[in-house]
């Protein structure tokens, strides 16, 4: 079986979906592996590292030309879409809920395509999960980013001019992204706080340090490991509950979001109007329209005296470690799917099911 990896087209984006690394173990188990030209530059892999390792670096239709397994992060936009034939088999992130045009043109071509953001979450499946070895990078990166753009200093410090007390964190959103924060946080001396929806997080983030903010539960829990939508009367009490903590911090991080829909509005900008002067929130959940009523995708919003950064962060300001741990869910993924170098098909099994979203041209998974 051949494989090729496509170098991304996103603006922005600088990851690869196969390090050299993870393709000298796909071509050690007897796969062919076929890197598109300056695929992996800039996730500082350069063309020779790959053909070192006995991979194939091509042009972008030979690529096309010559793999059944066509390899990406981000979705197969049209220009893909161009090269692609019906004996195509597609992995990506699809986002195939908030996405039907591309999965409609991608039918179209006859090809089959396995989502990558659809990996069920359930504990043998961790290994192949891109959404938690994405996020964990993310939650890092934004108290980095954060630290960065705030006035002050994370830890308690004293000197001999005074003492300087430490920053207020608050993470919204106790999920892969949200605990690495707490950690990151953490370690680099701030006042943590913490809060989400589901209770059953409450203990993960204690465990980190981390003071929990919480209402009664009544009810509200994860969702086949993600948060769902809150109901309104608990937002609103949950809002009241946390708003003491929210005025008071140096930097906010929002992760809250939810598979398919619009993220859900934790911050309006009567709220923001009442945090400190200075004060920074980094929102993870820009591109699903954002945690924070004010916030804008790659823009930073200053307004009320407050600095609100729209982003998705991380994963492509550390591409390089990005890309390794994306290249070992899809390592995992492959040996999960395949056997003796051939798909196995097996339509019934739970990560089949849930990540093949086209097959042979038919839509499985709207």
């Amino acid at each position: 079986m051949k494989i090729g990896v496509l170098k991304e087209t996103k603006v922005g984006e600088k990851r690869v979906a196969i390090s050299p690394n993870i393709a000298k173990k796909l071509i050690d188990k007897g796969f062919e592996v076929l890197i598109e030209e300056d695929a992996g530059l800039a996730s500082s892999f350069k063309n020779s590292d790959y053909e070192a390792i006995g991979a194939s670096v091509e042009k972008k239709g030979v690529v096309f030309k010559n793999a059944t397994v066509l390899i990406k992060i981000n979705p197969f936009d049209k220009e893909d879409l161009k090269l692609v034939n019906k004996g195509h088999i597609l992995m990506s992130q699809l986002y195939h809920k908030s996405n039907t045009e591309l999965i409609e043109a991608i039918a179209a071509t006859g090809a089959t395509a396995f989502s990558m953001d659809a990996v069920p979450r359930i504990s043998r499946a961790q290994d192949m999960d891109v959404l938690s070895s994405q996020s964990n990078l993310a939650g890092y990166k934004a108290v980095i980013l954060g630290a960065y753009e705030m006035t002050k200093i994370f830890p308690l410090m004293m000197t001999a001019a005074g003492t300087i007390t430490p920053s207020k964190v608050l993470i919204y959103g106790v999920g892969v992204a949200g605990l690495q924060a707490i950690a990151t946080a953490k370690r680099l001396g701030a006042v943590v706080m913490a809060t989400d929806i589901r209770m059953e997080t409450k203990e993960q983030a204690e465990s980190l340090g981390a003071k929990f903010i919480s209402v009664d539960n009544t009810g509200e829990e994860s969702e086949g490991g993600y948060a769902k939508e809150a109901s309104e009367d608990y937002a609103r009490r949950q809002k009241e509950a946390v708003n003491k903590s929210l005025f008071d911090a140096d930097l906010v991080i929002t992760t809250a979001m939810i598979p398919g829909r619009k993220s859900p509005v934790l911050i309006t900008e009567e709220q923001v109007k009442q945090m400190k002067n200075g004060a920074v929130i980094i929102d993870l959940a820009a591109a699903q329209g954002g945690n924070c009523e004010i916030s804008e995708m790659n823009k930073t919003v200053i307004k009320h005296g407050v600095k609100i950064i729209g982003t998705t962060i991380s994963p492509e300001s550390v591409s390089t470690n990005a890309s390794d741990l994306y290249a070992k869910n899809m390592y995992n993924f492959l040996m999960h799917l395949t056997e003796n170098n051939e798909f196995k098909w097996e339509l019934d099994e739970e990560i089949t099911d849930g990540t093949l979203i086209v097959k042979e041209g038919k839509i499985r998974k709207n």
